[in-house]
């Protein structure tokens, strides 16, 4: 009995909801990632990947998405830069 080493959970004692769906999931799983375990798992390896390139493709989207707001306003001003000299005569 003396060989037999005790497993503490380490880390935040807190348990978030999300910990408690893990929980539901697999307890066995749950207990050993709290004590301190990693997973290991081709699949698990796929699945980083994948979260990675999608979070680059949002990164991506957010970039182009600020880009052609500043081309739309920059449009909007020539435009009405464009009606105010087409239509009152203005010389700038």
């Amino acid at each position: 009995m003396g060989n037999r080493k005790k497993n503490k959970i380490t880390g935040n004692k807190t348990i978030s909801a999300s910990e408690i769906g893990q929980y539901y999931f697999c307890s066995n799983a749950w207990f050993l990632k709290k004590c301190g375990f990693k997973p290991v798992s081709p699949k698990l390896d796929i699945g980083i990947k994948k979260h990675e390139e999608l979070g680059k493709i949002i990164s991506d989207t957010e970039k182009e998405i600020k880009k052609s707001n500043i081309f739309a306003l920059i449009g909007t001003i020539f435009l009405v830069v464009s009606l105010l000299i087409l239509f009152f005569e203005v010389v700038i």
